[in-house]
């Protein structure tokens, strides 16, 4: 891997072409899932800038990531963010990134829809795991759920296709399994559940007893609707299911119950120039060290190929035995949602 200049392949000749981005590990909210009540925020003197990040962006996508997709925290509560974004729209013009994309709570869609749309964004990921006022404010501690949902009819009417992404916790919405379902067909979002993973400091919550298996849920889905399994990969990790009497595309990540690192290829970039090859690793690799030493972009690509040569065959979080292992220190937002 030493002085390999081409497109970026990991050690199992898996290609990697999938980066996503924490602009910032601060959020409008506080899900329990993510965060802690009381965070402690990175020093703003520690983030990359909107320039360093565009730089860094470019010199991946010139190694040949063809998607990217943008994360937090909250990536639109970041300041002067359209810039960037506007700035990673010419790589969509040059035809080098094929998508550029991004993963919201909504609470600043109304605000920013448009002008996503005039910078190619064409989908957004959504986060929303309930449609009951009362949970949404338990759940994220400082959102409003009419809120979100204003921001999703904006992105709506702005052409963008809205993918809601639902996080699977048990004794919380277990009960929404179907109105959800039949909210997202009413509104024609596609779904994706996520097995809740076992990130940060678990303080006053147990990730334990959060945990709802999608295989138990896809369970419960079966039990009224006929599931057609799909070969339709979108880059990430979702594994698809048509539901035969509505239409509906339902995808289901599940890093619990079913381990996808096989055909993982994506690595995560934080908001202060960590690469982290795997979401369910510690290992990283320093990006900012060398794009600050020099505007010579030989020592990044450098740093790039050495990581990617490092990327592990998978993971490590297990839910078995009622215990948790594999559990990761930092927390979601510091790594990228």
């Amino acid at each position: 891997m030493a002085n390999q200049i081409g497109p970026l392949i990991d050690t199992f000749s898996r290609p990697i072409s999938y980066l996503r981005v924490s602009v910032t590990d601060r959020c409008d909210f506080r899900c329990i899932y993510c965060m802690a009540k009381d965070m402690a925020f990175l020093p703003k003197a520690d983030l990359l800038t909107l320039e360093e990040l565009d730089r860094l962006c470019s010199i991946f996508i010139h190694l040949g990531i063809k998607k990217l997709r943008i994360t937090g925290g909250e990536p639109l509560v970041r300041k002067n963010i359209m810039t960037f974004f506007r700035a990673m729209s010419r790589h969509i013009t040059s035809g080098a990134l094929h998508e550029l994309t991004l993963t919201t709570n909504g609470s600043q869609l109304r605000k920013y829809a448009a002008e996503l749309t005039d910078c190619g964004i064409k989908r957004v990921n959504v986060s929303l795991d309930t449609l009951n006022e009362q949970k949404f404010a338990d759940i994220t501690r400082w959102g409003r759920l009419g809120q979100v949902l204003d921001g999703i009819e904006a992105a709506k009417a702005a052409g963008l296709r809205v993918k809601i992404n639902t996080v699977a916790l048990k004794g919380l919405n277990e009960d929404e399994l179907f109105s959800l379902l039949k909210w997202c067909e009413r509104e024609d979002h596609d779904l994706t559940f996520i097995e809740v993973m076992p990130m940060g400091d678990l303080g006053n919550e147990n990730r334990l007893d959060q945990y709802w298996s999608l295989k138990d849920l896809r369970a419960r889905m079966a039990e009224r609707f006929s599931l057609i399994d799909l070969d339709e990969r979108t880059g990430g990790p979702a594994r698809y299911v048509r539901i035969l009497e509505t239409g509906q595309k339902v995808g289901f990540i599940t890093p619990l119950s079913h381990n996808f690192c096989e055909s993982c290829n994506r690595v995560r970039l934080t908001c202060t120039g960590r690469l982290y090859m795997c979401l369910g690793q510690e290992d990283m690799a320093d990006m900012r060290t060398p794009l600050r030493a020099s505007s010579d972009d030989t020592m990044v690509k450098q740093a790039i190929h050495d990581a990617i040569g490092r990327k592990p065959k998978g993971h490590d979080f297990d839910y078995s035995r009622q215990s948790i292992t594999g559990q990761m220190i930092r927390h979601m937002s510091h790594t990228g949602g």
